[in-house]
């Protein structure tokens, strides 16, 4: 008896559907394994306009070639930006994590008996090695949306504190929201958002001023160095995104995010343009992009209580933006745009904190 031959039927799908599974995969270490399937997933990988890449560790660019934990430790400690940080606020954070220079393991070499497997090319012939992100994404020719995720934030904080922070950069900086907090208290029961009285959705009645001792026992101090870490951060992680951004002139959208969800750098087409167009000023002192002169509008509560129950203890909200852009509100009146940098329940956070007393404040460049 004769059998037919087995029908693959992906080889019945047009391109197009194909191309719209493996834009839904994303992650490049699986779209490196796709490629290896087949002569057509290896001519139709580089098409994906849709791309992550998880970065595994970071090492300093003081040692490249060693990627052990306790070299890496040491090399951050030794890096410029990380002992001036120190210098200047020592005691207040944890050390500062250098992110001059990010890594990728690429995806093994899959093995496979069918005559149709390519043999790697690109993907898989340094499968021992590291890669850099922009070493990993020159196999792409189309990509639209970037998605890259640090292993975790580059900075230290105490356990129990919150800092969020979301930055959009062209040239330099747009705008960057600033989210902290000295404790985060989760609700326990549903009755938890009844547990205290809430006024104008607050726990205490301060009129929306922030108190004498907020001068006096380092809390306003404290929150500098939030602001000025947090900028630090977003201004490496800008940095390090040129060559990306001038090698993949196809992008659409390109964010730096990191595990932890600390900080998100981002940047849109327009964005993205500009810094093609007109390139950045780098810090004279780090691999960074320098800050410019920046207004600052603060608002602070010391203890605010969310919807949900949640109570959060010295809340604290900056938005950042640079002082030679033209003078416009910094806020709508609901507080949109701030609150639209983080998800739940901080977005909350943010509406409410933005309907308290305004504090401006300016920084020069830096």
């Amino acid at each position: 008896m004769i059998y037919p031959e087995p029908i693959d039927h992906f080889d019945r799908l047009p391109d197009s559907i194909l191309l719209f599974i493996l834009n839904n995969i994303g992650d490049v270490k699986a779209l490196g394994r796709c490629s290896l399937v087949s002569r057509r997933f290896h001519s139709l990988v580089p098409q994906v306009d849709n791309v992550l890449v998880r970065v595994d560790c970071v090492i300093s660019d003081d040692d490249s070639s060693s990627t052990s934990s306790s070299s890496s430790s040491s090399d951050k400690s030794r890096h410029p930006i990380s002992s001036l940080f120190r210098l200047v606020f020592s005691g207040l954070l944890k050390p500062f994590q250098s992110i001059t220079q990010f890594i990728s393991i690429s995806p093994r070499r899959a093995s496979s008996s069918s005559s149709d497997v390519v043999d790697g090319d690109d993907f898989d012939k340094n499968s021992v090695t590291h890669h850099s992100p922009t070493q990993v994404l020159k196999n792409f020719n189309e990509i639209k949306f970037l998605r890259i995720e640090l292993p975790s934030g580059e900075l230290g904080i105490d356990e129990g504190v919150l800092l969020k922070w979301r930055a959009d950069f062209g040239s330099t900086l747009d705008s960057c929201i600033i989210l902290g907090a000295s404790s985060v208290i989760q609700p326990v029961t549903s009755t938890a958002a009844c547990s205290l009285p809430i006024i104008d959705g607050i726990g205490e009645n301060d009129n929306g001023s922030i108190p004498d001792s907020f001068y006096t026992n380092g809390g306003l101090k404290l929150r500098v160095v939030w602001t000025i870490s947090s900028l630090i951060a977003a201004s490496a992680r800008h940095y390090l995104l040129q060559p990306i951004i001038a090698e993949h002139k196809t992008l659409d959208s390109l964010v730096l995010a990191d595990a932890d969800g600390q900080g998100v750098l981002c940047m849109n087409k327009e964005q993205l343009e500009e810094l093609r167009v007109k390139p950045l000023s780098a810090s004279s002192a780090s691999k960074r992009t320098l800050v410019p002169a920046l207004n600052m509008r603060l608002w602070y509560a010391a203890h605010l209580e969310l919807p949900d129950g949640t109570v959060i203890k010295g809340a604290t909200l900056v938005a950042i933006r640079p002082s030679e852009q033209p003078k416009k509100e910094v806020v709508g009146a609901d507080g949109n745009w701030v609150a639209a940098a983080f998800k739940e329940p901080y977005g909350t956070a943010a509406r409410m904190l933005v309907k308290r007393r305004t504090y401006c404040l300016e920084m020069n460049s830096f």
